[in-house]
């Protein structure tokens, strides 16, 4: 596919399939909560959780227990998330090669931002795991803003004033909301998702310096 060009002075990232992959920790930490709290239920196998991140906290509470309503499906959703974070403090992600380095790398260019359609303090146990805190100068999610991440990003481009920000994320609900928010994207092809119709894609996240430069010359 032609290149198309990419002038950026903002880098704005997903976590998920982008930064690290936690799905082995999550589901674990998922299950636990099952067996406490909901044993009939069984367990979430590893293979379940891939077609839910990405999605809104929302979204996933109704994927999780569609048999639940009103405030008890909040509650046993909350007690996920809440234990979800927990853990990964204990058990981080498996986070991709290259990540902090070229987060490193791009930091001295850019400002670098998160977000991401997950709970309070996830971005942050996300950061910590993966050595990269130092290098995000903001972050925004779905539990702050309880609105689609088209409009999380927006208000992230308005608090910081970005120009031409680009976002680096996955899945088409990321290439959806990138469009709804006017952003360009660059597909993660090396994630967990897909893209219908990537504008840009890189195998790794260590091409993605060398991707932004060689497009905003264009």
């Amino acid at each position: 596919m032609a290149e198309q060009a990419v002038k950026a002075d903002s880098i704005i990232f997903d976590v998920d399939g982008t930064i690290w992959d936690s799905r082995d920790t999550v589901a674990e930490s998922w299950n636990v909560v099952m067996e406490r709290y909901y044993p009939e239920k069984g367990a979430f196998p590893k293979e379940f959780l891939t077609g839910l991140f990405g999605k809104t906290m929302e979204d996933i509470a109704a994927a999780l227990f569609p048999e639940l309503h009103g405030e008890e499906r909040a509650q046993m959703a909350e007690r996920c998330f809440s234990y979800e974070n927990e853990l990964l403090h204990e058990k981080p992600g498996i986070v991709y090669d290259g990540v902090k380095e070229t987060m490193a790398l791009l930091a001295e260019q850019f400002p670098l931002f998160i977000v991401s359609n997950c709970q309070c303090g996830y971005i942050e146990v996300c950061m910590k795991g993966a050595g990269i805190t130092e290098f995000i100068t903001d972050h925004l999610c779905y539990g702050d803003t309880l609105a689609p991440k088209s409009e999380t990003m927006r208000r992230l481009i308005e608090k910081h004033g970005l120009r031409h920000p680009v976002y680096v994320g996955d899945t088409q609900g990321d290439a959806d909301a990138c469009l709804e928010a006017g952003v360009p994207m660059i597909f993660a092809a090396y994630g967990l998702g897909n893209v219908a119709k990537p504008l840009l894609s890189i195998d790794s996240i260590k091409q993605l310096p060398q991707m932004i430069e060689r497009c905003s010359n264009l």
